[in-house]
C-alpha cells in the first residue's frame, strides 16, 4: 500500500533527493527547477541540502513523499507557479491567469520503478495542492508516445501519466527534454 504525504521530514527527503555517495556533491535537490538560476548556482555541496532543510520547515512543505510501509520511495516537487522558475520563462507558456500549482518533478526509486508509484505521486500532488487552495495544477510533461525517455529526462513526467491521472493538453511549449517536446497540462480542481 502506497500512502503519500507532505514531504516535511528532511531525512526522508534527503533519501530521495540527496547525494548518495558524497555529502559534499552539488547534486540537484530538486532546487534547478524550484530556484532562479542565480540561486541555484550560488548554492554548493551542503548547502544545496541546508536549503531543502529549510523548506522542509517551513509552513508548506517543499512537495510530497510517496511511502511503501516506512520506506520513503517516491518523490514530486509541486509548488505555486508564480514561485517557480517556470512562471517566467520563454519556452513554456503561462496559459491564464489562474494561480495554478505545478508539478516540476516526480523521482522513484530504483527497486520501486513499475508499482504505481508515480501515479500514486501525482495524485497526492494534485490533493497537496488542492488543500492548499490551488483552482487547478499544471505539468509540463514529454510527449514520447510510446518511445523509451532516458530516465535523467524522465523527471518531468511523460503525457500518458498525467493523462492517467486526469490532466489535459492546454498548451504546446518550445521547451524539450530528452530528445522529446513538452506540453503544458492542466488538471481543473474547482
Amino acid at each position: 500500500m502506497i500512502e503519500v504525504r507532505p514531504a516535511d521530514r528532511f531525512d526522508d527527503v534527503a533519501v530521495l533527493l540527496g547525494p548518495k555517495k558524497n555529502p559534499d556533491a552539488s547534486v540537484c535537490w530538486c532546487l534547478s527547477h524550484r530556484l532562479d538560476s542565480k540561486t541555484n548556482t550560488s548554492l554548493t555541496g551542503p548547502a544545496r541540502g541546508e536549503y531543502v532543510r529549510d523548506l522542509c520547515g517551513r509552513d508548506t512543505a517543499p512537495g510530497v513523499l510517496a511511502y511503501l510501509g516506512p520506506e520513503p520511495v517516491g518523490w514530486a516537487g509541486v509548488a505555486p507557479r508564480r514561485d517557480l522558475p517556470i512562471a517566467r520563462s520563454r519556452v513554456v507558456p503561462t496559459v491564464d491567469a489562474q494561480p495554478v500549482w505545478s508539478i516540476f518533478c516526480i523521482r522513484v526509486r530504483p527497486g520501486y520503478r513499475g508499482q504505481g508509484v508515480a501515479r500514486e505521486l501525482v495524485e497526492g500532488a494534485v490533493e497537496f495542492a488542492r488543500d492548499h487552495g490551488a483552482p487547478a495544477v499544471e505539468a509540463v510533461p514529454v510527449d514520447n508516445g510510446a518511445e523509451k525517455v532516458n530516465l535523467t529526462m524522465a523527471f518531468v513526467g511523460f503525457r500518458s501519466l498525467f493523462e492517467q491521472a486526469g490532466f489535459v493538453k492546454v498548451a504546446d511549449t518550445t521547451s524539450v527534454a530528452g530528445g522529446f517536446p513538452r506540453i503544458v497540462m492542466r488538471r481543473q480542481l474547482d
